[in-house]
């Protein structure tokens, strides 16, 4: 822990889903600025067993060449913070205020089944090694969601609209497609604000899970991983993340032929270049 801690404090999360840009100094408090970023911080789990649903964090200087840090070990105990003593699917966000960091994962353990978890969990730190966390059960926050088959995938990202946190995630009721969902977070990011809403299915109404919004130019990018009706990431854009306009583009983004899953997207530091990186799993 001693070693994560010292790593940390050279590595600040700037935003993303899994890689992140990076300042040299946590007390620094002008405004971030993209001349100052050093690094990246690459936040992961290993697998599929309870061992390995874990949060891990690794860091890296070009983007693409990492090493993990704490040993690879886990750095939070995923017994604390989750319900159900498994975590999967981090995603790591920072603020627009430079200096307060908002990860949300998903509350599962795989050996229970895949339709088996209903909660996701809400964490917020200051410095990325001392977090606050809060779960948040659908069945249990919510009325009405006795088909409620599973929660997966969170993410969050700032929508300048409506000047709030955005969390959306997937989710599959009994006898329908996996629907990316959102709600606000609150002020404290500890709860949502409202009652979750479908934020993108495909008009060829096939399942979607795994996405993960870019802002570029004042349009919404939102990666996104088809299910049942040839699998693979596609891209939809809007300019309101809110408006249920999106435009969709037809082809595959990957570069393989292998099942992939978990697209992340993020920019290369000081040049117009973002790196799309998915991961690539056996069936």
């Amino acid at each position: 822990m001693k070693m994560m801690r010292r790593m940390i404090k050279q590595f600040i999360v700037a935003g993303g889903l899994m890689l992140v840009t990076a300042l040299p100094a946590l007390s620094q408090q002008k405004p971030v600025e993209e001349k100052d970023y050093a690094a990246y911080l690459f936040t992961y789990f290993t697998g599929n067993h309870i061992s390995e649903e874990a949060v891990r964090f690794a860091v890296s200087t070009d983007g693409y060449t990492y090493w993990a840090l704490n040993n690879n070990e886990p750095v939070m105990d995923s017994n604390v913070i989750s319900s159900t003593g498994g975590v999967r699917d981090p995603h790591i966000l920072r603020c627009e205020d430079g200096k307060t960091f908002y990860m949300v994962v998903t509350d599962m353990v795989s050996d229970n089944g895949w339709d088996s978890n209903r909660a996701l969990v809400l964490l917020k730190s200051t410095d990325l090694v001392n977090w606050s966390h809060s779960v948040v059960n659908m069945q249990k926050r919510y009325k009405g969601q006795e088909k409620l088959r599973r929660v997966w995938a969170p993410q969050t990202v700032f929508d300048p609209g409506a000047g709030k946190y955005m969390v959306y995630w997937s989710m599959q009721y009994t006898g329908g497609a996996d629907v990316i969902y959102y709600a606000y977070a609150n002020e404290s990011f500890t709860d949502f604000e409202d009652v979750p809403k479908v934020l993108f299915l495909p008009q060829n109404r096939t399942s979607c899970i795994d996405g993960e919004i870019v802002l570029k130019d004042g349009i919404f990018h939102l990666f996104y991983k088809t299910e049942g009706n040839g699998n693979g990431i596609k891209v939809a854009t809007t300019s309101s993340l809110t408006s249920g306009q999106w435009t969709e583009e037809p082809d595959y983004k990957q570069q393989t032929k292998d099942a992939v899953e978990g697209a992340g997207v993020f920019k290369l530091i000081g040049q117009d270049t973002y790196i799309l990186m998915y991961d690539v799993y056996e069936r």
